[in-house]
This record gives structure tokens, sequence and C-alpha cells, in this order.
């Protein structure tokens, strides 16, 4: 056989094959893409990691304790919001300037607006973000309120500044936020402002 016919069984052959690779996605284009996703996913959730530490996020969203350093958020219940098991009294009233008061937790605040709990960012489906779509998590921040549509969202929380974060900012912050150990834990529904007393006549 001359170098001619060789160069045209090997084209034939190598097309003969091609359909049997394309079937077993065996191609090299194919075979890169199950790796290049996770590794995608990966570096998606470590961004969103780092933007939630260095953001402030555990100073509310994590119940603090006191611990051999003084006060410090207790990790064993990162990011789950307000203990639903914690029960508290009327905040003290508000006194001259000192309008704003916080429990030692730091999870729940007292102000003009009421009562407010920080949330339980976990992935739980009933008590956390579980059942939250990205779009959800990106429109209550960007508009203030509740799925992006409900009640407002309610100081301390800053979304005059998270709701300038990028697109892609969300997207690594969710991701990240999915990632960690749900935590069953039912935050409490926030308070309205006491009624005023009305005045004796």
């Amino acid at each position: 056989m001359n170098r001619s016919n060789l160069k045209a069984a090997a084209f034939a052959a190598a097309a003969a094959a091609l359909p049997c690779l394309w079937q077993a996605g065996a191609t090299p284009a194919l075979a890169q893409e199950p790796a290049a996703k996770p590794a995608a996913q990966a570096a998606k959730v470590e961004r969103g990691r780092y933007i939630v530490s260095t953001s402030g996020c555990h100073d509310c969203h994590t119940p603090w304790i006191v611990g051999p350093k003084g006060p410090e958020p207790d990790m064993t219940r990162a990011l789950s919001g307000h203990p639903e098991s914690m029960t508290l009294p009327p905040p003290p009233k508000a006194d001259g300037p000192w309008v704003v008061t916080a429990a030692a937790t730091n999870t729940a605040w007292a102000g003009p607006w009421g009562i407010s709990f920080t949330a339980n960012l976990t992935p739980d489906p009933e008590t956390g973000l579980g059942k939250w779509t990205e779009r959800n998590f990106r429109e209550t921040i960007r508009s203030g309120r509740h799925m992006g549509r409900g009640r407002p969202v309610l100081p301390p929380m800053p979304v005059q500044v998270y709701r300038n974060w990028t697109d892609a900012d969300f997207e690594a912050v969710y991701a990240y936020l999915q990632s960690i150990p749900a935590i069953r834990n039912r935050v409490p529904e926030p308070l309205p402002p006491a009624a005023p007393v009305a005045a004796s006549r």
C-alpha cells in the first residue's frame, strides 16, 4: 500500500471512530467540562466566603458568646441568626441620645423601628435560606425589602452598603451561604415600636 493509500485509510478510520467518541462523550472538550465546573464553583464559593468574612456578616448573624478572649462569635452557630431559644425582656427605654440597644448576642436590636432579629442565613429549608433562589437573595438586598417585595429589611442590616455589590458578588455570597452547614433555627418576626402611653388627664 503506498503512502497516499495509507493516509486515506487512516483518515477513514478516524472519521469512522468519531460517532463512537461523540456518543461516549470522549472528545477532549467534553472531557474537560466536568472538571472545569466544580473548579469554577469552588472559586465562586471561596469568593463568597471572603466577602462574608470581610463584610461584617458574622458580627450580627452569628450569635456572640463570652469566650476566653472576651466576646466573640460562636462559630458552632455560624450565620444562624438570633437564637430561637433566647427569651428577651422588653428593651430598656431610650434615654436622651441613646436610642438603640442590642442584646448580648448581638442578634437582637431595638430602636425607633421596633425590635429586629438577625436572620438565619444558613441553607436550612424551613428556617433559613434553603428555599431561596439567588434572585430572591439579590432582590432582598437591592430593594431593602424581604424577597424584594415584602416587609422592609430593618436596622442594623446595612443594605445601603451591600446593595452596591455587583451581580457576581451576589452570586458568590449566595453560593457560599448555600454551601455552609444548615442550622435549624427559627428566628422571631420583628416587633413594631411600642405604642406610646396615653397621657393621663
